[in-house]
């Protein structure tokens, strides 16, 4: 009885840990696509050019939060097909990249590469073909 109870032990505790690491890094990885895809849309929805990156980081931000992760300054980057980016049937590619630390490590690994896991999220959102465009600066429009 002894040696089943301390062998169970040796056993069981490491596999719960595996166990607990896989869900933390499948969550932030369903919380950091989320998050691509919802800043894309936040993106190609805004009226206004220069309103549609803060939109979309906002956004992204925001989804992140919702699954206890955090996206450090520049951790979203959107780039478009055309210029401007809001041109109709034109693509947005919103890019993401975070860390996602595993449970139950002290401080002390924070940022090391077995502590954490980087995450890559990508996602290409079409802006609306019949959308109207409000250019800048048009004198006839």
């Amino acid at each position: 009885m002894v040696e089943f109870c301390s062998l169970a032990l040796l056993l069981m505790v490491p596999l719960v840990y595996v166990v607990l690491a896989i869900f933390r890094v499948q969550a932030g990885a369903y919380g950091i696509t989320a998050a691509a895809r919802e800043a894309g849309r936040a993106f190609v929805t805004a009226s206004d050019p220069e309103l549609a990156e803060r939109r979309a980081i906002a956004a992204a931000a925001l989804v992140a939060a919702d699954q206890g992760l955090t996206l450090a300054p520049g951790a979203v980057t959107i780039s478009c097909s055309t210029q401007p980016c809001l041109t109709p049937d034109s693509r947005v590619v919103v890019r993401i990249e975070t860390t996602v630390r595993l449970p139950f490590l002290p401080t002390v690994f924070a940022g090391r590469a077995p502590a954490s896991i980087v995450l890559h999220a990508r996602h290409t959102e079409v802006v609306d073909l019949y959308r109207t465009v409000r250019l800048a600066a048009c004198d006839v429009c």
